[in-house]
Protein backbone atom coordinates (compact mmCIF):
# COMPACT_ATOMS: atom_id res chain seq x y z
CA UNK A 1 0.00 0.00 0.00
CA UNK A 2 1.33 3.44 -0.91
CA UNK A 3 1.86 6.08 1.80
CA UNK A 4 -0.93 8.18 0.32
CA UNK A 5 -3.47 5.36 0.68
CA UNK A 6 -2.60 4.63 4.31
CA UNK A 7 -4.17 6.12 7.41
CA UNK A 8 -1.88 8.69 9.06
CA UNK A 9 -2.14 10.12 12.56
CA UNK A 10 -0.06 13.19 13.49
CA UNK A 11 -0.09 14.36 17.11
CA UNK A 12 1.30 17.81 17.95
CA UNK A 13 2.16 18.05 21.66
CA UNK A 14 2.87 21.64 22.64
CA UNK A 15 6.23 22.19 24.39
CA UNK A 16 7.31 18.53 24.40
CA UNK A 17 11.06 19.05 24.13
CA UNK A 18 13.83 16.64 23.25
CA UNK A 19 15.46 16.64 26.75
CA UNK A 20 12.15 15.54 28.29
CA UNK A 21 11.68 12.82 25.67
CA UNK A 22 15.24 11.58 26.19
CA UNK A 23 14.82 11.47 29.96
CA UNK A 24 11.47 9.67 29.95
CA UNK A 25 11.71 7.44 26.86
CA UNK A 26 8.27 8.72 25.87
CA UNK A 27 6.57 6.05 23.69
CA UNK A 28 9.95 4.65 22.68
CA UNK A 29 8.61 1.12 22.16
CA UNK A 30 6.04 2.11 19.52
CA UNK A 31 7.78 5.17 18.06
CA UNK A 32 11.41 4.07 17.50
CA UNK A 33 12.29 6.73 14.88
CA UNK A 34 13.24 9.63 17.12
CA UNK A 35 15.23 12.83 16.81
CA UNK A 36 15.48 16.43 18.03
CA UNK A 37 14.22 19.07 15.59
CA UNK A 38 15.22 22.73 15.44
CA UNK A 39 12.46 25.20 16.27
CA UNK A 40 12.09 28.87 15.34
CA UNK A 41 12.83 31.84 17.56
CA UNK A 42 9.73 32.82 19.49
CA UNK A 43 6.59 31.16 20.73
CA UNK A 44 3.88 28.83 19.50
CA UNK A 45 2.26 31.78 17.72
CA UNK A 46 5.12 31.65 15.22
CA UNK A 47 6.24 28.04 15.50
CA UNK A 48 2.94 26.31 14.79
CA UNK A 49 2.15 28.33 11.63
CA UNK A 50 5.68 27.44 10.48
CA UNK A 51 5.16 23.71 10.90
CA UNK A 52 1.68 23.89 9.33
CA UNK A 53 2.85 25.81 6.24
CA UNK A 54 6.52 24.89 5.86
CA UNK A 55 7.31 28.61 5.59
CA UNK A 56 9.27 30.89 7.94
CA UNK A 57 7.42 33.59 9.89
CA UNK A 58 8.51 36.37 7.50
CA UNK A 59 6.61 34.53 4.73
CA UNK A 60 3.46 33.29 6.50
CA UNK A 61 3.20 36.50 8.56
CA UNK A 62 2.74 35.04 12.07
CA UNK A 63 5.32 35.59 14.76
CA UNK A 64 4.56 37.22 18.12
CA UNK A 65 0.98 38.04 18.96
CA UNK A 66 1.12 41.86 18.99
CA UNK A 67 2.39 43.77 15.97
CA UNK A 68 2.63 47.47 15.11
CA UNK A 69 -0.40 48.56 13.07
CA UNK A 70 -1.66 52.04 14.05
CA UNK A 71 -3.93 52.27 10.99
CA UNK A 72 -5.55 48.86 11.35
CA UNK A 73 -5.70 48.54 15.13
CA UNK A 74 -9.19 47.56 16.34
CA UNK A 75 -8.50 49.74 19.38
CA UNK A 76 -7.86 53.02 17.49
CA UNK A 77 -10.83 54.57 19.29
CA UNK A 78 -8.93 54.36 22.59
CA UNK A 79 -6.84 57.33 21.46
CA UNK A 80 -9.81 59.51 22.37
CA UNK A 81 -9.31 58.42 25.99
CA UNK A 82 -5.69 59.57 26.22
CA UNK A 83 -6.71 62.10 28.82
CA UNK A 84 -7.82 59.35 31.25
CA UNK A 85 -5.17 58.76 33.96
CA UNK A 86 -3.31 55.43 33.85
CA UNK A 87 -4.52 54.77 37.38
CA UNK A 88 -8.03 54.48 35.92
CA UNK A 89 -7.33 53.13 32.43
CA UNK A 90 -4.78 50.50 33.44
CA UNK A 91 -6.92 48.65 35.97
CA UNK A 92 -7.71 44.95 36.06
CA UNK A 93 -11.39 45.52 35.34
CA UNK A 94 -10.52 47.71 32.32
CA UNK A 95 -8.16 45.10 30.92
CA UNK A 96 -10.80 42.43 31.39
CA UNK A 97 -13.34 44.54 29.55
CA UNK A 98 -10.90 45.16 26.68
CA UNK A 99 -10.14 41.45 26.51
CA UNK A 100 -13.81 40.60 26.13
CA UNK A 101 -14.29 43.34 23.55
CA UNK A 102 -11.37 41.98 21.58
CA UNK A 103 -12.65 38.41 21.68
CA UNK A 104 -16.38 38.97 21.24
CA UNK A 105 -16.72 42.25 19.32
CA UNK A 106 -13.54 42.81 17.32
CA UNK A 107 -13.04 39.21 16.20
CA UNK A 108 -9.55 38.79 17.63
CA UNK A 109 -10.11 35.15 18.54
CA UNK A 110 -10.20 33.19 21.82
CA UNK A 111 -6.52 33.75 22.63
CA UNK A 112 -6.63 37.54 22.80
CA UNK A 113 -5.32 39.05 26.01
CA UNK A 114 -4.74 42.71 26.89
CA UNK A 115 -0.99 42.23 27.36
CA UNK A 116 0.09 45.81 26.72
CA UNK A 117 -1.01 48.92 28.57
CA UNK A 118 -4.49 49.96 27.41
CA UNK A 119 -3.28 53.44 26.42
CA UNK A 120 -0.86 51.77 23.97
CA UNK A 121 -3.35 49.37 22.38
CA UNK A 122 -4.34 51.82 19.59
CA UNK A 123 -0.92 51.29 18.00
CA UNK A 124 -1.14 47.50 17.88
CA UNK A 125 -3.01 44.70 16.19
CA UNK A 126 -3.33 41.02 17.08
CA UNK A 127 -1.87 38.30 14.84
CA UNK A 128 -3.92 35.17 15.46
CA UNK A 129 -7.48 36.24 14.75
CA UNK A 130 -8.58 33.14 12.84
CA UNK A 131 -8.39 29.45 13.73
CA UNK A 132 -5.02 28.45 12.27
CA UNK A 133 -6.06 24.78 12.36
CA UNK A 134 -8.76 25.38 9.76
CA UNK A 135 -8.51 26.18 6.04
CA UNK A 136 -7.73 29.85 5.48
CA UNK A 137 -6.52 30.31 9.05
CA UNK A 138 -3.03 31.50 8.08
CA UNK A 139 -3.31 34.39 5.66
CA UNK A 140 0.26 34.51 4.37
CA UNK A 141 0.67 30.92 3.17
CA UNK A 142 -1.47 27.81 2.62
CA UNK A 143 -1.39 25.32 5.47
CA UNK A 144 -1.62 21.54 5.36
CA UNK A 145 -5.38 21.94 5.92
CA UNK A 146 -5.78 24.19 2.88
CA UNK A 147 -3.95 21.61 0.77
CA UNK A 148 -6.05 18.72 2.07
CA UNK A 149 -9.26 20.55 1.21
CA UNK A 150 -7.99 21.54 -2.23
CA UNK A 151 -7.02 17.93 -2.99
CA UNK A 152 -10.30 16.54 -1.65
CA UNK A 153 -8.59 14.38 0.98
CA UNK A 154 -10.85 13.73 3.98
CA UNK A 155 -9.27 14.61 7.31
CA UNK A 156 -10.06 15.40 10.95
CA UNK A 157 -8.37 18.03 13.12
CA UNK A 158 -8.82 18.31 16.90
CA UNK A 159 -7.71 21.34 18.94
CA UNK A 160 -8.42 23.35 22.09
CA UNK A 161 -10.87 25.47 20.08
CA UNK A 162 -13.47 22.80 20.88
CA UNK A 163 -12.07 20.20 23.27
CA UNK A 164 -9.70 19.48 26.13
CA UNK A 165 -6.75 17.14 25.60
CA UNK A 166 -8.64 14.24 27.19
CA UNK A 167 -11.67 14.84 24.98
CA UNK A 168 -9.48 15.08 21.87
CA UNK A 169 -7.85 11.73 22.62
CA UNK A 170 -11.20 10.07 23.31
CA UNK A 171 -12.89 11.47 20.22
CA UNK A 172 -9.98 10.56 17.98
CA UNK A 173 -10.18 6.92 19.08
CA UNK A 174 -13.86 6.83 18.20
CA UNK A 175 -13.59 8.74 14.93
CA UNK A 176 -10.69 6.71 13.60
CA UNK A 177 -12.96 3.68 13.66
CA UNK A 178 -16.07 5.40 12.30
CA UNK A 179 -14.76 8.07 9.87
CA UNK A 180 -13.62 7.76 6.27
CA UNK A 181 -10.85 10.30 6.94
CA UNK A 182 -7.31 9.06 6.38
CA UNK A 183 -5.43 12.01 7.90
CA UNK A 184 -5.89 12.81 11.58
CA UNK A 185 -4.27 15.82 13.28
CA UNK A 186 -4.43 16.08 17.07
CA UNK A 187 -3.15 19.20 18.82
CA UNK A 188 -2.62 18.60 22.55
CA UNK A 189 -1.98 21.95 24.21
CA UNK A 190 -2.10 21.23 27.94
CA UNK A 191 1.40 19.78 28.33
CA UNK A 192 2.71 23.31 27.75
CA UNK A 193 0.99 24.66 30.86
CA UNK A 194 2.16 21.69 32.93
CA UNK A 195 5.79 22.10 31.90
CA UNK A 196 5.69 25.85 32.56
CA UNK A 197 5.06 24.90 36.19
CA UNK A 198 7.07 21.69 36.56
CA UNK A 199 9.74 21.47 33.86
CA UNK A 200 12.49 21.01 36.45
CA UNK A 201 10.63 18.32 38.44
CA UNK A 202 11.32 14.90 36.85
CA UNK A 203 9.31 13.13 39.54
CA UNK A 204 6.17 14.98 38.39
CA UNK A 205 6.88 14.91 34.66
CA UNK A 206 7.11 11.13 34.38
CA UNK A 207 3.61 10.31 35.72
CA UNK A 208 2.04 13.17 33.77
CA UNK A 209 3.51 11.94 30.51
CA UNK A 210 2.55 8.36 31.40
CA UNK A 211 -1.11 9.44 31.24
CA UNK A 212 -0.55 10.78 27.74
CA UNK A 213 1.32 7.63 26.76
CA UNK A 214 -1.59 5.44 27.80
CA UNK A 215 -4.12 7.54 25.88
CA UNK A 216 -1.93 7.77 22.78
CA UNK A 217 -1.42 4.00 22.78
CA UNK A 218 -5.18 3.64 22.54
CA UNK A 219 -5.22 6.02 19.56
CA UNK A 220 -2.39 4.06 17.95
CA UNK A 221 -4.17 0.75 18.52
CA UNK A 222 -7.41 2.15 17.06
CA UNK A 223 -5.52 3.28 13.96
CA UNK A 224 -3.89 -0.12 13.50
CA UNK A 225 -7.19 -1.94 13.91
CA UNK A 226 -8.60 0.07 11.03
CA UNK A 227 -5.41 -0.01 8.93
CA UNK A 228 -2.62 -2.45 9.92
CA UNK A 229 -0.14 -0.20 8.06
CA UNK A 230 -1.31 3.06 9.62
CA UNK A 231 1.40 5.63 10.27
CA UNK A 232 1.68 7.27 13.69
CA UNK A 233 3.85 10.33 14.39
CA UNK A 234 4.26 12.65 17.39
CA UNK A 235 5.76 16.11 16.82
CA UNK A 236 6.16 19.29 18.86
CA UNK A 237 6.65 22.98 18.22
CA UNK A 238 9.41 23.71 20.77
CA UNK A 239 10.71 22.61 24.14
CA UNK A 240 10.81 24.17 27.60
CA UNK A 241 13.83 25.78 29.26
CA UNK A 242 14.20 26.00 33.06
CA UNK A 243 13.99 29.62 34.29
CA UNK A 244 17.11 30.69 36.15
CA UNK A 245 16.95 34.50 36.35
CA UNK A 246 14.64 37.49 35.94
CA UNK A 247 15.40 40.70 34.09
CA UNK A 248 13.34 43.87 34.47
CA UNK A 249 14.00 45.45 31.10
CA UNK A 250 11.34 48.15 31.47
CA UNK A 251 12.81 49.37 34.76
CA UNK A 252 16.22 49.49 33.14
CA UNK A 253 14.96 52.10 30.66
CA UNK A 254 12.90 54.19 33.07
CA UNK A 255 15.55 56.88 33.67
CA UNK A 256 16.16 57.73 30.01
CA UNK A 257 13.66 60.59 29.91
CA UNK A 258 11.58 59.00 27.14
CA UNK A 259 7.84 58.54 26.82
CA UNK A 260 5.58 56.06 25.09
CA UNK A 261 4.07 56.48 22.55
CA UNK A 262 5.65 59.86 21.78
CA UNK A 263 9.27 58.72 21.56
CA UNK A 264 9.02 54.96 21.20
CA UNK A 265 6.89 51.86 21.76
CA UNK A 266 7.88 48.62 23.45
CA UNK A 267 6.26 45.23 23.88
CA UNK A 268 7.75 43.10 26.63
CA UNK A 269 7.20 39.44 25.82
CA UNK A 270 8.29 36.68 28.19
CA UNK A 271 11.81 36.25 26.82
CA UNK A 272 12.33 39.30 24.62
CA UNK A 273 11.52 42.97 24.18
CA UNK A 274 10.60 44.56 20.86
CA UNK A 275 10.97 48.28 20.18
CA UNK A 276 9.75 50.82 17.63
CA UNK A 277 11.42 54.25 17.54
CA UNK A 278 9.89 57.59 16.55
CA UNK A 279 12.84 59.86 17.34
CA UNK A 280 16.58 59.51 16.78
CA UNK A 281 17.17 60.32 20.43
CA UNK A 282 14.99 57.45 21.57
CA UNK A 283 16.74 55.01 19.26
CA UNK A 284 20.20 56.09 20.39
CA UNK A 285 19.47 56.09 24.13
CA UNK A 286 17.58 52.79 24.18
CA UNK A 287 20.03 50.93 21.96
CA UNK A 288 22.97 52.17 24.03
CA UNK A 289 21.28 51.01 27.23
CA UNK A 290 20.37 47.62 25.78
CA UNK A 291 23.94 47.07 24.60
CA UNK A 292 25.01 47.49 28.23
CA UNK A 293 22.27 45.21 29.59
CA UNK A 294 23.40 41.85 30.93
CA UNK A 295 21.50 38.63 30.45
CA UNK A 296 20.63 39.12 26.79
CA UNK A 297 21.58 40.77 23.53
CA UNK A 298 20.28 42.78 20.60
CA UNK A 299 19.69 40.68 17.51
CA UNK A 300 21.21 42.10 14.34
CA UNK A 301 19.12 42.60 11.24
CA UNK A 302 21.17 39.92 9.48
CA UNK A 303 20.53 37.42 12.26
CA UNK A 304 16.80 38.11 12.21
CA UNK A 305 16.77 37.48 8.47
CA UNK A 306 18.75 34.25 8.91
CA UNK A 307 16.16 33.14 11.49
CA UNK A 308 13.31 33.73 9.04
CA UNK A 309 12.24 36.94 10.77
CA UNK A 310 13.22 39.57 8.22
CA UNK A 311 9.89 41.39 8.08
CA UNK A 312 10.37 44.24 5.60
CA UNK A 313 7.72 46.41 7.28
CA UNK A 314 9.22 45.75 10.73
CA UNK A 315 5.77 45.17 12.14
CA UNK A 316 7.26 43.04 14.92
CA UNK A 317 9.88 45.59 15.94
CA UNK A 318 12.64 47.91 14.73
CA UNK A 319 14.97 46.07 17.10
CA UNK A 320 14.62 42.92 19.18
CA UNK A 321 16.39 42.29 22.49
CA UNK A 322 16.50 38.58 23.33
CA UNK A 323 17.26 37.18 26.77
CA UNK A 324 19.75 34.38 27.23
CA UNK A 325 18.22 30.91 27.74
CA UNK A 326 16.74 30.67 31.21
CA UNK A 327 16.00 34.38 31.53
CA UNK A 328 12.51 35.74 32.07
CA UNK A 329 11.33 39.30 31.45
CA UNK A 330 9.99 40.77 34.67
CA UNK A 331 7.05 43.17 34.40
CA UNK A 332 5.87 41.58 31.18
CA UNK A 333 2.25 41.93 30.21
CA UNK A 334 2.30 38.29 29.16
CA UNK A 335 3.18 37.17 32.68
CA UNK A 336 0.24 37.66 35.01
CA UNK A 337 0.58 38.94 38.55
CA UNK A 338 2.10 36.30 40.79
CA UNK A 339 2.95 33.95 37.93
CA UNK A 340 6.46 32.60 38.48
CA UNK A 341 6.98 29.87 35.88
CA UNK A 342 9.62 27.24 36.40
CA UNK A 343 10.05 26.93 32.64
CA UNK A 344 9.75 29.15 29.58
CA UNK A 345 10.23 28.94 25.83
CA UNK A 346 10.92 31.58 23.23
CA UNK A 347 14.71 31.57 23.32
CA UNK A 348 17.22 31.28 20.50
CA UNK A 349 16.80 28.01 18.58
CA UNK A 350 20.40 27.08 19.47
CA UNK A 351 19.27 26.51 23.07
CA UNK A 352 19.22 22.73 23.54
CA UNK A 353 16.14 22.84 25.74
CA UNK A 354 14.26 24.55 22.90
CA UNK A 355 14.52 21.60 20.51
CA UNK A 356 11.23 20.17 19.32
CA UNK A 357 10.83 16.44 18.62
CA UNK A 358 9.93 13.97 15.91
CA UNK A 359 8.80 10.56 17.15
CA UNK A 360 7.45 8.10 14.61
CA UNK A 361 6.76 4.43 13.99
CA UNK A 362 8.75 4.68 10.73
CA UNK A 363 11.69 6.63 9.36
CA UNK A 364 10.53 9.89 7.76
CA UNK A 365 10.37 9.68 3.96
CA UNK A 366 11.87 13.20 3.68
CA UNK A 367 14.66 14.95 5.61
CA UNK A 368 13.41 16.56 8.82
CA UNK A 369 15.79 19.04 10.44
CA UNK A 370 13.54 21.94 11.44
CA UNK A 371 9.89 22.20 12.37
CA UNK A 372 9.22 23.71 8.92
CA UNK A 373 10.02 20.26 7.50
CA UNK A 374 6.99 18.77 9.28
CA UNK A 375 4.82 20.32 6.58
CA UNK A 376 6.64 18.53 3.77
CA UNK A 377 6.54 15.32 5.80
CA UNK A 378 2.76 15.57 6.12
CA UNK A 379 2.23 16.52 2.48
CA UNK A 380 4.45 13.65 1.33
CA UNK A 381 2.73 10.86 3.25
CA UNK A 382 -0.74 12.06 2.17
CA UNK A 383 0.27 12.29 -1.48
CA UNK A 384 -0.17 16.07 -1.60
CA UNK A 385 3.21 16.67 -3.22
CA UNK A 386 1.70 14.99 -6.28
CA UNK A 387 -1.95 15.96 -5.84
CA UNK A 388 -1.47 19.70 -5.34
Amino acid sequence: MSDAARLHVFVLIDALGWPVVEATGFLSDVLPARKPVRTVLGYSSGAIPTLLTGRPPAEHGHWNLFYYDPEGSPFRWLRWFGWVPDAVLNRRVTRRLLKELGRRVFGLGPLFECCVEPRLLPWFNWTEKANIYAPGGIGGAPSIFDSLVEAGIPYRAYTYHRWSDAEILRRACEDIQQSDARFFFLYLSEVDAFLHKHCDEPARIAPELSRYEAALRRVFEAARRRDPEAGFTVISDHGMTPVRQHCDLAAGLSDLGLRMPDDYLAVYDSTMARFWFFTDVARRRIVERLLDTRGGRLLSRRELEDLGLGFSDRRYGDVVFLLDPGGLVASSGFNGDGWKPAGMHGYHPDDRYSDAVLLSDHEPPVPVRSIADFHRYMTHVTGLEVAV
